[in-house]
């Protein structure tokens, strides 16, 4: 991890998750950002996350997405650091990100999909987890 203060902690693979799926179009969106910095400020699981941090996970992420097997050795990095526990964590936060901006993008559909693989997710969880971030997300 360059410039990482301190080895990846569970927290920063939570964030690199939800960096991923914002960054997997290529145009992070403001309404992806306020999400992410909205979850990080009020779930339990990021009390004591130092939010300074996220800017070297989504340099690690940035950088891991400009090479070559670099989504491989992120999803490495989570599965490492992250306890299994919090997979469909993840997930969830993946999919609250993904559903911010009100669409979702084939590019984001397709990391999402990686990432029930990658974490085994069982499909059925899987469509919970979605029907719950789309219920969350919906406009009048």
């Amino acid at each position: 991890m360059p410039d990482m203060p301190h080895p990846f902690t569970p927290q920063d693979a939570l964030i690199a998750v939800m960096i991923a799926v914002s960054a997997s179009d290529e145009n992070i969106r403001t309404a992806e950002l306020v999400t992410i910095e909205a979850i990080v400020n009020h779930l339990p699981v990021f009390a004591d996350y130092d939010p300074d941090r996220i800017r070297n996970v989504s340099q690690a992420v940035f950088d891991l997405f400009g090479v070559e097997d670099g989504l491989d050795a992120l999803f490495g990095l989570v599965r490492e650091n992250l306890p299994e526990k919090l997979w469909e964590t993840a997930y969830a936060l993946a999919c609250d990100v993904a559903a911010a901006d009100g669409r979702l993008l084939e590019s984001e559909l397709r990391l999402l999909e990686e990432i029930r693989y990658e974490l085994d997710i069982d499909r059925l969880h899987a469509a919970a987890i979605e029907r719950g971030a789309r219920a969350r997300h919906m406009v009048l």
